[in-house]
């Protein structure tokens, strides 16, 4: 029933500071072993929270949080009383503004955490209409089936991108990257946007750091 709490988010300091070592976490993970999730809203942490409590005494196991910390503050984190008040955790959350243009979406970025965060406050955003966003919020077990569905509802797909703020052969991707291409709908490419691979988890350099943030996104 334990619950881990981990820093972990790129926002320019050194490396303790950016990264929790999520792959570390999710090469551990097997057989139900673990829940490991990346929140992106105040109300997906509240119920986060509440379906682990419920799930104590039928489903024990340990959460591992990885926990940005610019997202405490920031006002594209936050939610709606009646988001608190009512909903549920959603293992995915979809960009609410592909709604009404399925058709012209070519390609998805499918990213997890504050990188999301950093794409939806682009000055490039407004004119990619044929992008989509999806947020992966629980990494570990990977919800298969509703991000199937989701590929699915796009019929002239072309490309899913995984966008992520860690090194290449940090993070998220050499996880998901297999899993991506087995639940890709046939022919359409899987491919990857973050920083190369890199023996350390952060630059360490704020102006460095916001320039490879830039070219990321």
């Amino acid at each position: 029933g334990l619950v881990m709490l981990l820093p972990h988010g790129y926002e320019g300091q050194g490396p303790e500071h950016s990264s929790a070592r999520l792959e570390r976490f999710l090469q551990m993970a097997a057989e139900g072993n673990f829940r490991i999730v990346n929140c992106t809203t105040a109300a997906q942490y509240f119920h986060l929270m509440r379906r682990q409590a419920a799930l104590l005494e039928i489903d024990r196991r340990p959460l591992v949080v990885m926990s940005p910390k610019s997202l405490l503050r920031h006002p594209l984190a936050t939610s709606s009383l009646a988001d608190l008040s009512g909903g549920s955790f959603h293992p995915i959350l979809v960009d609410p503004d592909i709604e009404g243009r399925e058709g012209e979406v070519t390609r998805i970025l499918l990213c997890s955490g504050k990188i999301f965060v950093d794409l939806l406050g682009s000055d490039l955003r407004e004119s990619a209409r044929n992008v989509a966003m999806i947020r992966v919020e629980e990494l570990y077990p990977l919800p298969n089936s509703e991000l199937r569905e989701q590929f699915r509802r796009f019929h002239g797909l072309r490309e899913i991108v995984w966008v992520q703020e860690e090194p290449k052969n940090m993070g998220a991707w050499s996880y998901i990257a297999p899993r991506l291409r087995n639940l890709a709908p046939e022919g359409v490419e899987v491919s990857y946007v973050g920083r190369p691979d890199r023996a350390s988890p952060a630059e360490g350099y704020a102006s460095l750091h916001a320039a490879e943030q830039a070219r990321i996104v």
